[in-house]
Formats: structure tokens, sequence, C-alpha cells
């Protein structure tokens, strides 16, 4: 996040200066997160991540007021790669160029591996609810008036409303983690592309925007 919700995360007990200290709490923010990722939020507590990352009990109030502090500060780290991404659409090979961008994202996803640990916690955090909607709908706004422009400059369907066609858009890039828990098969981020490129872009367009590639 560009700026902290002070509703969300909160005033830190500290701010630590030195770099000792620096590392003890970098620590204690990865070890809450491998123990989110494999335990849960809910059956992991503060001893726990303070064991996890070699440190007294103590020393982890030193820097989070509660473990939920702790969760809220690495998700307002990395709010951006668990947002859909932003794509342009006046690249030339959008299909290629999007499926880069969607494998990036997904790798990305996985490195951090937090979204996991949003279903357990959304129900019961009105708040974070609220901050990730917010950003979702940044995030839309984008593609939306990308896809304005892209319009005004005849590059997209003329006769597609380009509110609903970033919708279909924001629901296949945010589902592609998913594709493979129901279909049994890992995500083919060129077939999920050609996809989104064929809502956008005309026959004639998608192909002359492919020939540009091809020429260099």
């Amino acid at each position: 996040m560009p700026e902290r919700d002070e509703g969300l995360v909160g005033d830190f007990p500290s701010i630590p200066k030195q770099k000792r200290a620096r590392e003890k709490r970098q620590a204690l923010l990865e070890s809450g997160r491998e123990l989110f990722l494999l335990n849960g939020y809910e059956q992991t507590t503060a001893k726990d991540i303070a064991s996890h990352a070699g440190v007294a009990t103590g020393t982890f109030y030193r820097y989070f007021a509660d473990k939920r502090q702790l969760l809220m500060s690495l998700l307002e780290n990395h709010l951006e790669i668990l947002m859909p991404p932003e794509p342009s659409w006046f690249q030339q090979d959008p299909e290629g160029r999007l499926a880069s961008i969607l494998e990036n994202h997904c790798e990305q996803l996985n490195k951090l591996g937090l979204y996991k640990v949003l279903p357990e916690l959304l129900p019961k955090d009105s708040e974070l609810a609220e901050v990730l909607a917010a950003a979702k709908k940044k995030v839309f706004q984008t593609i939306l008036e990308r896809l304005k422009k892209a319009k005004l400059s005849g590059l997209i369907w003329e006769d597609l409303d380009p509110q609903t066609v970033t919708w279909a858009i924001m629901v296949l890039m945010e589902n592609v983690q998913e594709k493979g828990n129901q279909t049994g098969e890992l995500a083919d981020f060129q077939e999920i592309a050609k996809v989104i490129c064929r809502l956008v872009y005309p026959p004639k367009v998608l192909e002359t925007l492919s020939d540009q590639e091809n020429q260099k």
C-alpha cells in the first residue's frame, strides 16, 4: 500500500532502527508468513511465531501488538501482488505478452503464498475485506480506462461494453490459480491470454498486432 491504513495496521509498539533489531523484526515477519501458510491463521500464535523465528515471545510484542498486526504488515507490503495485473492493450504480440504477465503474476503469488490465508481471514475481518475491495476497484478502473482508450483508437470490439469486458477479464485473471483445482490441470497461461485477447480484440486487429511483432 502506498499509504498505511491506520485502522487496519495500527501503530506498532516500536520501529527498530538498529540493523540487528530490523533483522529480528524481519525474521518474525517471515516466520509468521510461513506458519500462517503451514498451520492456518487461527492455529498460529504469537508464541509460535517467536519460537519459529528463534526469539523470545517478548521480542514479538516489542515489534507487533498481536499476530493480526503482523499479518496486516505482510499484506500491506505485498498488496500489489495480491491484485490482478493491469495489462496494456496497445502492445504488439498481446497474447504472448499477456501470457508472460500472467505467469509472472502467478509466480509472485505462489512465492508469497498469502492469498491462501485470505479465505480464512476475510469473513472475520471486515476492515481487511474493505481494503482489498478498494484496491481491486482501483485495478478495475485502471483496466477499464485503458480499454476505453483502446476503443477510441479502434483497437477493441466496437459493439462490446468496456465495463462488461473489464469485469470478464478480472474474473479470468483472479481465478487463474483456481483453474488447476477445478480442472486438475496446471494453468496454461498462453490459452488464458488467448481467451482474454479474443474478448478484447477483433480478429483483424489481433492479427495485425501479432504480425507487427513477427516482423521485428
